[in-house]
């Protein structure tokens, strides 16, 4: 199949940040996209070749929207899969696949795959409903602490929460969950895997993430980890057998807990570029969104090494600030050597809403890290 300047059509489901990052690929390639999302105003909407308004889990809209595309794939998982399944009993192609979607989709799930296919992560238990958790602990079930998680649509922090006492349980939805065991870590880390539709599979360095502690939302991703080699081969021989289990075409984000002892659990995973990737932009041989791309359309796979030490800045709306928004010290930041700021598209901020990254890249790793920080106190995310 020809892709290049050529009638090929790539659909991808969901038009936020991710896609747009997407869409810079697909426009140096020249390959037509086709892009839906439930905002007029998402961040693909003025860079692919045709926009439609739809909501993602709406079941004839997706079905609607696949008619006419060669491939399609998505940027986010919250996806109606039941018309991806109709789809491709039509004969269209989608990756990553909607079986793979469906069991990701679901942490329940999710987790049980884990522990049907011996790959090691933490002790769970799985509820109907989150008021059955109390009951649970009062009779002996359940110890206190631990992390309760909505079993479907949590997202950048949501839908997740530390349990310590049993009146943290109240005002927490009352949907399918997984109540999991609190994981003494030393670092949280992420491996992303890419697998062709070929079979053909490589691997990115291992990263180290550092997490807001109120928002649950990435502050740095760091690359590569600064963790010792063999625990390095040991997280990506981990995140290469999730990957191998699922069969997943496309990119697949597996995130990990390193702990005490050196041990590797997998915490999630996500079948799609990530958060954990975005430093490969400027720090990559081929960054994660062209490897994408070079996936699902059954290309050969990119080198995943890196140029350099890179570390992502996530830039985040501030508290206390709604409405229109404004990047105060951008241009402080701009003259920074080794800095790149990405603006996604998003008019308007509030509290931790995603809005943007900044990568710092430098030969020396500390060096790397230190610009960082200068940099998440330089910038802010305010509003008019």
């Amino acid at each position: 199949m020809h892709f290049f300047s050529s009638d090929f059509k790539l659909g991808i489901l969901g038009g936020g940040q991710l896609g747009k990052m997407m869409l810079y690929e697909t426009r140096k390639w020249d390959i037509a996209t086709k892009v839906m999302d439930a905002s007029q105003e998402a961040p693909c909407a003025i860079a692919c070749n045709e926009f439609v308004l739809g909501k993602l889990l709406d079941y004839d809209a997706v079905m609607d929207f696949g008619k006419d595309v060669d491939v399609l794939t998505i940027e986010i998982e919250n996806v109606n899969v039941d018309a991806l399944e109709a789809l491709e009993e039509q004969g269209k192609t989608i990756y990553p696949q909607p079986k793979v979607l469906r069991t990701i989709q679901n942490k329940a799930t999710q987790k049980l795959f884990y522990r049907d296919n011996n790959i090691p992560t933490s002790e769970f238990t799985r509820y109907a409903y989150t008021s059955e958790i109390k009951e649970s602990v009062q009779n002996g079930g359940l110890e206190l602490p631990f992390v309760w998680k909505s079993a479907q649509f949590g997202y950048d922090g949501q839908g997740v929460k530390i349990v310590r006492e049993l009146s943290d349980l109240e005002g927490l939805p009352n949907v399918e969950c997984i109540a999991e065991e609190m994981v003494n870590f030393k670092n949280e880390l992420a491996v992303i895997v890419a697998r062709n539709s070929k079979g053909e599979t490589k691997t990115y360095p291992v990263v180290e993430m550092e997490f807001h502690p109120e928002a649950n939302q990435v502050e740095y991703v760091i690359c590569p980890a600064r963790i010792p080699e063999e625990v390095a081969q040991k997280a990506q021989a981990v995140a290469k057998k999730v990957s191998e289990g699922f069969g997943q075409v496309g990119l697949l984000a597996v995130e990990l807990f390193q702990t005490q002892d050196d041990a590797i659990l997998v915490n999630e995973v996500a079948p799609r570029p990530h958060n954990s990737g975005h430093y490969s932009i400027e720090g990559s041989f081929t960054n994660q969104f062209e490897q994408h791309i070079r996936c699902i359309l059954g290309l050969p796979l990119g080198k995943t090494e890196s140029k350099v030490a890179g570390v992502m800045v996530n830039l985040v709306g501030a508290e206390g600030h709604t409405g229109e928004v404004v990047y105060e010290n951008i241009e402080e930041v701009l003259a920074m050597d080794g800095v790149t700021p990405h603006i996604y598209g998003k008019k308007m901020t509030r509290p931790f809403r995603k809005m943007g990254h900044v990568t710092i890249v430098d030969a020396d790793m500390a060096k790397a890290r230190q610009v960082a920080q200068e940099v998440k106190e330089k910038i802010k995310v305010i509003s008019k």
